[in-house]
């Protein structure tokens, strides 16, 4: 298991984004030597986890517990043989590509060592939108993306430091529970019925994802 590439996108000005200031980083790509990783904040406040990334929109993305955002090399060689055109690495937005990491049977929770030593932690799986959509330029995108149930994982920050290409990457903690980020976004898309059973992990769901499963428990569970 390996991180093959570290991505950090600049703002820039595009037309597919519900951004106020008409900006985002979506757009990433790969960068040589290390790079820091940290615990940005709460979301709003602050933005991306990885050194020299930037957010668009703080709405929706980076703070603590969507501070990195990570996506298997694998996936992307899938989506390259179903759109018939290439995929860089930071194609899709993300912030460390990956090889040999099962990135979607990932436990929410479970937590990887990176390099010499950073500790990534599983929290959630990243909710496609219309900048996605916009960025990748194919027409039904954030439907056709939500179907295939393989999101990429998002991650917090428990032991910062630097991470760079070709850093060995280990699982050394697994909690007991069969929460996967392929299943907690079933849950939170397509099969709602399955949100109750994601609670289970809540003490590790990444938090708007965590208030989507109360919510729907407080609403349909029995008086």
């Amino acid at each position: 298991m390996e991180l093959l590439s570290v991505n950090v996108g600049r703002l820039k000005p595009v037309e597919y984004t519900d951004a106020v200031s008409g900006l985002s980083g979506v757009d990433k790509r790969p960068v040589d030597g290390p790079v820091r990783v940290f615990a940005p904040g709460r979301r709003g406040a602050g933005g991306s986890g990885v050194e020299g990334d930037t957010i668009g929109d703080s709405r929706f993305h980076g703070g603590d517990d969507r501070a990195v955002s990570v996506f298997a090399r694998e996936d992307l060689d899938s989506w390259e043989r179903e759109l018939g055109r290439p995929l860089s690495a930071g194609a899709f937005g993300e912030n460390l590509t990956t090889t040999g990491l099962d990135v979607n049977g990932a436990l929410i929770g479970e937590r990887w060592h990176v390099g010499s030593g950073v500790v990534l932690e599983v929290t959630g799986g990243r909710i496609p939108c219309r900048t996605f959509q916009g960025h990748v330029g194919e027409k039904g995108w954030v439907r056709r993306f939500t179907r295939s149930a393989a999101p990429g994982a998002l991650l917090r920050v428990v032991e910062p430091g630097t991470l760079q290409a070709g850093d060995p990457v280990g699982i050394v903690h697994r909690p007991d529970h069969d929460i996967t980020v392929a299943l907690l976004f079933r849950a939170v898309t397509l099969e709602r019925d399955l949100l109750p059973r994601t609670l289970v992990a809540a003490e590790w769901m990444e938090s708007e994802l965590l208030a989507t499963a109360r919510a729907y428990v407080a609403k349909y569970s029995a008086p």
